[in-house]
């Protein structure tokens, strides 16, 4: 199915970025790209924004379930509703970086991040392709219900 296929590629475009900031960047040491951006490596034990990144080991496995378990309803709507085509990809986007990030988990015992976006002394959180992913699908998901909404 195409939309599965989107997600695998953008599985592997998100895992080797993540492996070519592993093996190119030091931990927490900014490496300037532009005027606002760096690739910073950091490891991210807890899930969007650090949350629960303190809370002492259980949500790696926590957060690696939870990722599991959405990857499968995704797949199943994504199989039940393929000719939806925003939907679907919506799904699919999402879908690729609920596995990365998983991957991740399993792996690292942390989710790789490595983009660092700022302005001045402001930095947004670090973040992935998988964040990336997971983010523009969202987006399209809420785009795509308020069309649903408003036929």
């Amino acid at each position: 199915m195409a939309w599965l296929g989107l997600s695998i590629l953008l599985l592997v475009i998100d895992q080797l970025t993540k492996l070519l900031a592993k093996n190119n960047l030091f931990e927490g040491v900014a490496k300037p790209v532009t005027s606002f951006l760096n690739w910073t490596l950091v490891y991210n034990p807890g899930a969007a924004f650090s949350f629960l990144a303190q809370a002492g080991g259980w949500q790696r496995w926590f957060f690696t379930g939870l990722g599991l378990v959405a990857a499968l309803a995704m797949i199943w709507l994504i199989r039940k509703n393929s000719q939806q085509t925003l939907f679907s990809l919506a799904l699919s986007l999402v879908l690729s970086g609920a596995i990365g990030n998983v991957i991740d988990r399993i792996a690292y015992g942390a989710v790789v991040d490595f983009i660092d976006v700022y302005y001045g002394n402001w930095h947004w959180p670090a973040f992935n392709i998988a964040d990336s992913a997971i983010t523009i699908g969202v987006i399209l998901l809420i785009f795509d219900e308020i069309k649903r909404v408003n036929k």
